[in-house]
């Protein structure tokens, strides 16, 4: 894949074929190869530095190789898998004694290269399943032949692969900023306005960057990659050639690269023009991207009273065409001026978006006598007050945070108006459980007290040891765990709170464990666990997440920890 400033190459290849040695890294014959489509056709190189999209058969594993020569070499490689999970790993071999000579300067034929490099295993490096945007990165990588083999198990689809020698000085995806939340600043019943922090890489690195907004009623995309593939006229990144045919990945006509010989004025970025095959499938209406230019505020209109919408921002660099993903949002259209109450269901959970200093109405109306009512609610972020009135009398004014649960006597056809006000820090994000049956409980029990408590004298250069309250009700207790930088600050730690975002939004790679704890004595109600496995004098973010019957997770407030650097 790599080939300027530092000895290293990408080869793609399909499983079975064997590798190439490196061609010469002369910039003027590299320019040269990455205008000849036919090079690119037989040998599937990938100069350093420019992302490049290829395409996958469901089960049908596809491996790349690249060389470095030098030991010491920086690397960086980020896979983005887009309509569809991923499994890939990277590994190395040694270099065979024919690979790690000098370049002559003229490419030899490339049937003599793939004679020289081996197709045996290597020694694993990473690996990774999921559809998050994920990396590696090595500040100094030894010499050898490394090997990326990716799968896709659920279904046909299509990937993006970056790779560089030089990570510190290409920066080709945009830096998010201190706060990389979309902000929604006013909601109306059919618009939302929208704002945001610039990107630094606009902002100071003065970067050509624009950015590109999508909305749907589904739910948030992690990578532009991903709306892409949602946007276009099939589910496949295009239509997917019939096997037993000749089909290179590096087609460009197909795979969104320009036919034509303009490989830009920038190292290796080669800019995605459209798909070249057309459909006649009809676009997809549930999705829509705008880009707006360098602006940091934007209305959406056209939007449909109270309806839920999902709000995703991407900053993309103009020049090198890769982009980097905001934190996405969501929000809930106003209601008619008609519908100025959420009815709720006895029973069933409702997801709550109350703008700054706004208010939302509910109402709850039992169908059958009841004796007792409970009202549960989970607020996500910052404390929001709520008031429960039957029948137009005050029972209940009470401010939550976090989880609590009310429970009020019941009466006869009665009928509860809900009314809950946001916080004045900003929008609100809660969810809310009305009903009339006292065994139905969707949020699991909490402890007063929901910190986690770090000993600092079991502190190790490789380990931590913590401990949290838990109730009498049996739970299931995850831990998770993820590096951070050291000037990472209370403020930050406090912009993550979201304690509605649960499990299922964290990488694998940060799980530590999971277990069931519950005690009936409440003063023995406690649990301590090692994390160990860390680097000295590193920085970790601890979370735990305590998960219901009902399948809803609550998050604890989350513990900076840091190992001791000697030992």
């Amino acid at each position: 894949m790599l080939l300027l400033h530092c000895p290293l190459l990408l080869l793609l290849l399909p499983l079975g074929s064997r590798p190439q040695k490196l061609p010469t890294r002369d910039e003027e014959l590299f320019q040269m190869q990455i205008r000849d489509k036919a090079f690119f056709h037989d040998t599937s190189v990938i100069p350093d530095g420019a992302e490049i999209s290829s395409y996958l058969f469901r089960d049908t594993p596809k491996r790349y190789f690249f060389v470095v020569e030098e030991d010491n070499t920086p690397l960086a490689v980020t896979v983005t898998p887009c309509d569809a999970p991923l499994e890939w790993k990277l590994s190395v071999q040694e270099l065979p004694e024919e690979a790690s000579g000098e370049g002559s300067g003229d490419p030899e034929p490339l049937e003599q290269q793939k004679q020289q490099i081996t197709s045996e295993e290597g020694t694993e490096l990473f690996s990774y399943k999921g559809n998050d945007v994920e990396y590696f990165v090595s500040s100094s990588s030894p010499s050898g032949l490394y090997q990326l083999d990716l799968l896709s198990t659920e279904k046909d689809t299509h990937f993006k692969v970056y790779a560089t020698t030089t990570p510190e000085s290409d920066q080709p995806y945009p830096e998010l900023p201190y706060d990389p939340r979309i902000d929604v600043t006013s909601l109306g019943r059919t618009t939302v306005t929208l704002a945001w922090k610039p990107s630094p890489t606009a902002s100071l690195l003065k970067q050509p960057i624009q950015y590109c907004i999508v909305i749907n009623k589904e739910h948030n995309f992690k990578s532009l990659c991903a709306v892409e593939a949602k946007l276009s006229s099939d589910d496949a990144f295009m239509t997917a050639p019939k096997p037993g045919l000749d089909f290179s990945p590096f087609d460009f006509a197909h795979f969104g690269f320009p036919a034509d010989n303009n490989s830009g004025k920038e190292r290796g970025f080669l800019k995605p023009s459209k798909f070249g095959r057309q459909t006649s499938s009809k676009p997809r209406v549930d999705l829509h991207k705008v880009c707006i230019g360098n602006k940091n505020i934007f209305t959406v209109s056209d939007l449909k009273p109270d309806t839920q919408y999902y709000f995703d921002m991407f900053a993309v660099n103009t020049d090198t065409n890769m982009s980097t993903a905001y934190v996405g949002t969501f929000a809930r259209t106003k209601e008619e001026a008609k519908q100025k109450t959420v009815e709720l269901k006895d029973g069933k959970v409702t997801d709550v978006f109350i703008k700054r200093k706004g208010a939302k109405f509910l109402r709850f109306a039992p169908v059958s006598s009841h004796q007792k009512v409970t009202f549960s609610v989970h607020s996500c972020l910052d404390a929001v007050q709520i008031q429960v009135r039957r029948d137009g009398k005050l029972l209940l004014s009470q401010s939550v945070e976090g989880v609590r649960q009310f429970q009020l006597r019941g009466k006869a056809k009665a009928k509860y108006l809900i009314r809950l006000k946001g916080s004045k820090k900003g929008a609100s994000m809660l969810k809310i459980l009305a009903t009339t049956r006292p065994n139905k409980q969707s949020f699991p029990s909490l402890p007063e007290d929901t910190r986690i408590k770090a000993f600092d004298k079991l502190r190790t250069c490789s380990s931590v040891t913590v401990a949290w309250l838990g109730t009498q009700e049996r739970n299931k207790f995850c831990i998770y765990k993820r590096e951070v930088d050291d000037n990472y600050n209370e403020e930050q730690k406090r912009r993550e709170q979201n304690q509605c975002l649960g499990p299922d939004t964290r990488k694998k790679s940060e799980k530590v464990l999971c277990k069931y704890f519950h005690s009936q004595n409440i003063q023995k109600a406690v649990t301590t666990e090692t994390i160990r496995g860390l680097q000295p004098g590193k920085s970790y973010l601890l979370d735990v997440y305590v998960i219901g019957h009902g399948g809803h997770s609550v998050k604890y407030q989350s513990k900076l920890v840091k190992t001791r650097k000697f030992c």
